[in-house]
């Protein structure tokens, strides 16, 4: 059974950091690519950040780059999403998923075929 399991949501200061991670079991992550979308009340799940299995390229939608940083730890299976400077407008459940989308569909939902739960990033004063 496939599982990836989110953690490391919270509520922080605007300004503040938290970094996710999404451990996996039942697939080895490295041979997938990997990316985080977010969803929040009222909206459709989007894009926020890939890192492609070819090449270990990163992709951030244009809010974040600059400010969210993902990684990857082979050897713990899991997979990482540093987020710096946080605003209100990004709290949202994260989702982590792994798959292996081609490059031109990297920020689609549907090119993902492995999903965890999601973790609360909640972001106020």
């Amino acid at each position: 059974q496939v599982q990836l399991v989110e953690s490391g949501g919270g509520l922080v200061q605007p300004g503040g950091s938290l970094r996710l991670s999404c451990v996996a079991s039942g697939i080895t992550l490295s041979a997938y690519s990997i990316a985080w979308f977010r969803r929040s009340p009222g909206n459709e799940r989007e894009f926020v950040a890939a890192l492609r299995l070819s090449g270990g390229s990163t992709y951030y939608t244009d809010s974040v780059k600059g400010l969210f940083i993902i990684s990857r730890e082979n050897a713990k299976n899991a997979a990482y999403l540093q987020m710096n400077s946080l605003r209100p407008e990004d709290a949202a459940v994260y989702y982590c998923a792994a798959g292996v989308p081609i490059l031109t569909a990297i920020r689609t939902t549907q090119e993902y075929r492995y999903w965890g739960q999601g973790t609360q990033v909640n972001v106020s004063s």
